[in-house]
């Protein structure tokens, strides 16, 4: 997957340039909706170069995040399906986006429905590519202020925890993240579902 890599490598090297906000906040619109590589990558670069600014380049992340979210809604709600099945727009998704399918599509269907707002925040917060999530709720009529307001929550609790770890302890927690915040957020995520199913159970 080389050219993972040089995405990769080119979505950091715009911490070394004038427009580091400017590439965090499309960067964070294009991952919600298509690109492969998260806007972490440089968040964690931009606030670790001017950490006195790091809460404000979480707050940006999160806009842009939240932004490409709602655009990603709107395809999916909008230029997903037709009379005769899925569009063009749908079939280059499912052909180029890594993780994306029916069976992937219609799989979460069925999870919009049973865990609605839960999916929805899991998926903004965890690695769980968000973008799948964004598109197929749109597609699949999700209520609109339960996915706003799940993607708000979860996208901005991410990239202002990223950004306050750095903000409060700088080059030493870049490690801890690289190495342990995923895991700590799949962990949240299974507590989290593991909470609303026993819910479920007890009512």
């Amino acid at each position: 997957m080389h050219w993972i890599r040089r995405l990769y490598d080119w979505v950091l090297s715009w911490a070394e340039t004038p427009y580091g906000t400017v590439a965090l906040f499309a960067i964070a619109v294009m991952e919600s909706i298509f690109f492969p590589v998260p806007p972490d990558v440089l968040l964690i670069a931009l606030a670790l170069g001017q950490r006195r600014r790091a809460l404000y380049y979480g707050l940006i992340c999160s806009a842009g995040s939240l932004c490409g979210g709602m655009i990603g809604y709107s395809l999916g709600h909008y230029a997903w399906l037709t009379s005769d099945g899925f569009t063009a727009i749908a079939q280059f998704f499912f052909h180029h986006i890594p993780g994306f399918s029916e069976s992937v599509y219609y799989d979460l269907g069925q999870r919009f429905e049973e865990w609605g707002f839960v999916i929805i925040f899991t998926a903004g917060f965890t690695p769980i590519p968000y973008k799948l999530f964004t598109v197929s709720a749109g597609a699949f009529g999700t209520s609109f202020p339960l996915f706003l307001l799940a993607s708000a929550t979860s996208r901005t609790a991410r990239f202002m925890l990223v950004s306050g770890l750095i903000w409060r302890f700088g080059e030493p927690v870049r490690v801890f993240i690289d190495r342990y915040f995923n895991w700590l957020a799949i962990i949240f995520a299974i507590l989290l579902i593991g909470g609303f199913a026993t819910l479920k159970l007890l009512t």
